[in-house]
């Protein structure tokens, strides 16, 4: 059935369409990939959407790939019809078909837009930009804020001798039951090691965006000042940062400032996995100094309007996670069906929620709209796990290990091995929502299902 086409013929036109891209260092051939356009050619990452908080993202989404998908619009708490989330909550976009997303952004931050169909392999092949949403009051500008403002997105990609992407491993097994499909090459706005400029004693403030679709990113940014200002979209009290870890899809506000003294070229380091950081950007400092703004950061704009979660009586339900390589699970559930390992295996399924794989015949829970939903998440395998709950941001509640902090509200959070987290939200957005892994090739083998609110 195709999807239906609604609304006026005066939309803007967001185009997926193969294109190129130069990834890899100039001397390498462009990488052929598939990226989104609006008016011109398709970039790596896509274009920039920006808008205010309030304002209405409306947009004719054309696909000209061999390939069905849909654009799901990461972090906007968004009516259910809009999000994007084939095939839940549509039906996928045929190639030469069009769907027509029209919703409000409430919420200021900083959020992207990616395919949600085969997105382990679309995502990897370029389907990702970032979406800005700027806060209603003032705050660039202002006594102890940055002047202006970089969107970093991250990515890596696995590329062969000719820059090429490396194919026929979209659905390698062996890399879902591990970490994921590692990629070789990373980008900064969809380059090699760019230049970044920055003017001595400039505050900039960082919107940086983990587009990967499996690599967890620690980076570091020595001799910055960095100060953390929000998480996934969400103000966080200004509080200073040496290393900061972000998973898939996650997002970090961060405000830095630039060196008055010292070298001219500041470092933006990653580290790859094997604790040894390599720089993947550079801030290079010149032009006429700036006033120096001093410690302190000025907080960006209250949101207000997240519901605090009642936790006198809340909907408790709990989230178990099994299955990879090193540990495994002995069955699990998976079509109706109980199978052993090697039969899951046999049908791409190697991980599994609450002792079922790729949940989506029934929603995992239902809860009451309004109702406060208490979730503890436990993760019993050997390698991490980003797990994204659409439609909704939630606080974290308890921890364990070092990678979340109490108090924090996300809508993406990294659960290590042998970990648990409480989390908590108000269901106050009606629909069919998807709870999954956003380590790509996890969700695929096993790591997804949806909730309800009504």
């Amino acid at each position: 059935m195709a999807p239906p086409v609604f609304g006026d013929q005066s939309f803007p036109v967001l185009r997926a369409s193969p294109a190129s891209a130069q990834l890899a260092p100039l001397g390498y051939p462009a990488t052929p990939v598939w990226a989104y356009s609006t008016d011109k050619a398709g970039t790596v990452p896509g274009p920039e959407i920006r808008l205010t908080a309030g304002e209405r993202v409306r947009y004719r989404f054309v696909n000209d790939l061999p390939q069905p998908t849909a654009v799901h619009w990461h972090g906007i708490r968004i009516e259910n019809a809009m999000d994007g989330a084939a095939p839940l909550t549509q039906a996928v976009v045929p190639p030469g078909e069009s769907f027509d997303y029209d919703f409000v952004a409430p919420d200021p931050g900083t959020y992207w837009y990616h395919s949600h169909n085969r997105s382990w392999e679309q995502v990897a092949r370029g389907l990702a930009g970032p979406l800005i949403v700027e806060d209603r009051e003032p705050w660039l500008g202002e006594d102890g804020a940055a002047t202006r403002e970089m969107v970093l997105v991250l990515d890596d990609w696995l590329l062969n001798a000719d820059a090429a992407l490396v194919e026929g491993r979209w659905d390698d097994l062996h890399a879902a039951s591990h970490g994921g499909r590692m990629g070789n090459s990373v980008t900064v706005n969809g380059s090699a090691y760019p230049d970044l400029d920055i003017r001595p004693g400039e505050r900039v403030r960082l919107r940086i965006i983990n587009v990967a679709t499996d690599r967890i990113m620690p980076i570091a940014l020595p001799g910055m000042s960095s100060r953390l200002i929000a998480l996934d979209g969400h103000p966080v009290a200004p509080r200073e940062i040496e290393t900061l870890v972000l998973g898939p899809a996650q997002r970090a506000d961060v405000v830095i400032d630039g060196q008055l003294d010292g070298e001219k070229r500041a470092s933006l380091l990653l580290d790859p996995g094997n604790r040894e950081w390599v720089e993947i950007a550079a801030f290079v400092h010149s032009g006429e100094p700036m006033t120096a703004s001093g410690p302190d950061v000025r907080p960006l704009p209250a949101w207000n309007s997240l519901k605090a979660p009642e936790l006198l009586d809340p909907q408790r339900e709990t989230l178990v996670m099994d299955g990879g390589a090193m540990r495994g699970m002995s069955e699990a559930v998976f079509k109706g069906r109980t199978m052993d390992f090697r039969e899951l295996a046999s049908n791409g399924m190697v991980w599994a929620f609450n002792g079922v794989a790729h949940k989506m015949d029934s929603p995992m829970f239902r809860t009451d709209l309004g109702r406060t939903v208490h979730l503890e998440m436990s993760n019993h395998s050997m390698f991490p796990h980003a797990i994204h709950l659409h439609g909704h941001h939630f606080e974290v509640l308890t921890r364990s290990g070092t990678l979340n902090r109490r108090g924090d509200v996300r809508d993406t959070v990294v659960i290590g091995a042998d970990e648990t987290i409480e989390i908590a939200f108000v269901a106050d957005n009606p629909g069919v929502w998807m709870l999954h892994c956003h380590m790509l090739s996890h969700q695929k083998s096993g790591m997804m299902g949806w909730f309800e609110v009504a």
